[in-house]
């Protein structure tokens, strides 16, 4: 018994020893570790500046004119002269109404008209006979009357069958249908054979494409906000009807002809609740075409004191777009913007940022909010070799 007890001391102390040189090598290494360097950033110095501020809203081609044919008399559609679906010039024959009833009716109108002169003639020679014989007592006052009479119902027959054939004259001309523009037509409605009724039916529409009109319906809040920023100098604002347009199709071509502003509806649509704003776009290409979507940016206000910053500084999270910014103790902090629009590869900073804040750039994979960080300057031509950051990625 007692040779176990004094193993169990032995083996307790050899725990003991080997347990203490741990510690004491452990310690040793610690001490010898050097003290963690404190990260580095790259940070942008915001810096306020004039800019052009050109909103970009959806819009929609249409036909600066576009010109229904409608017959102007009634009659059997006798031929369609035109091609369908392709450019006319203005008085290019489109169709051809039978035009023998007319013809007789120009005919008619004039035989009324010669009967009418030989009226006028013969009551002309009745006054001249019987004015004479009054001063004699020939005739009666009543007879020097009724020829006065007969000469003006006379001539007012002569007018009467004059203002028919002006008529018959009209729709004898409007048998053949021209075009009152030049544009591309659509389709015909009616073909040969077919019965038109005057001013009733719509035999095929003309449109006009050059110039082409593009309508954007801009949505009040904007309507407000730009009111508030003009009215706030923060905007400078040349006039609505000096403002000018650019287009960008859908596929992202960009169109090369600048647009004006010719058209702001005075009211809001009730349905949308959205202002109506129409531009004219040289067409002569036939680039643009009715009905067609296009990405109008409107081109002439300036935005002053404005804030741009890269665009992979901008970052998305829960509550919206966000920054890192290094503060006065050099350490970094989250910080929520309103990033407005895109200028090349910044982000226009409607509200978050003032000119002197630090924003980090790159090496926010290295820190976290509240981090200590060494900031340095960034430099634009270091972009594609330096860390990238996914403004989705957080």
């Amino acid at each position: 018994m007692l040779m176990d007890s004094r193993l169990a001391q032995h083996i307790s102390l050899g725990f003991l020893s080997v347990s203490l040189a741990l510690a004491v090598g452990c310690k040793q290494e610690a001490g010898s570790m050097p003290p963690q360097e404190t990260p580095q950033v790259e940070v942008v110095t915001v810096q306020t500046k004039t800019v052009p501020d050109e909103p970009e809203f959806i819009g929609q081609a249409e036909a600066s004119r576009p010109v229904e044919i409608r017959p102007q008399v009634t009659g059997i559609l006798k031929a369609v002269l035109y091609k369908e679906g392709r450019d006319v010039k203005k008085g290019d024959r489109l169709y051809q109404i039978d035009p023998v009833p007319f013809k007789a009716a120009v005919a008619s109108a004039k035989a009324k008209i010669a009967q009418a002169e030989a009226r006028v003639v013969q009551a002309k020679q009745d006054l001249a006979r019987v004015k004479p014989l009054l001063a004699e007592q020939a005739v009666s006052q009543k007879d020097v009357d009724d020829a006065i009479a007969e000469e003006l119902s006379a001539n007012a027959a002569m007018q009467g069958a004059q203002a028919d054939l002006i008529k018959a004259q009209f729709d004898m001309d409007n048998t053949l249908i021209t075009a009152p523009i030049t544009g591309i037509i659509e389709r015909s409605r009616y073909y040969e054979g077919r019965l038109v009724s005057a001013q009733t039916d719509l035999l095929t529409t003309i449109h006009r494409v050059d110039p082409m009109f593009v309508v954007v319906n801009v949505p009040e809040t904007f309507i407000l906000k730009r009111r508030r920023d003009i009215e706030a100098k923060r905007i400078t604002h040349p006039g609505v009807y000096q403002l000018r347009g650019r287009l960008t199709l859908m596929d992202g071509t960009a169109y090369p002809d600048e647009g004006v502003l010719d058209l702001l509806e005075p009211g809001l649509r009730t349905e949308t609740s959205a202002r109506e704003v129409r531009m004219t776009f040289p067409n002569p290409q036939r680039t643009l075409l009715p009905g067609q979507f296009v990405k109008v940016r409107f081109t002439g206000d300036t935005k002053t004191d404005a804030v741009l910053i890269p665009q992979r500084a901008v970052m998305q999270g829960p509550q919206g777009p966000f920054v890192y910014v290094v503060n006065q103790d050099e350490k970094v902090e989250i910080r929520d913007v309103v990033a407005s629009d895109w200028k090349g590869d910044q982000w226009l900073i409607d509200a978050g940022l003032a000119a002197g804040d630090r924003v980090v750039v790159n090496g926010l994979m290295r820190v976290g909010p509240g981090a200590p960080v060494k900031p340095v300057p960034w430099v634009a031509a270091n972009q594609a070799g330096t860390e990238s950051i996914s403004p989705a990625s957080h």
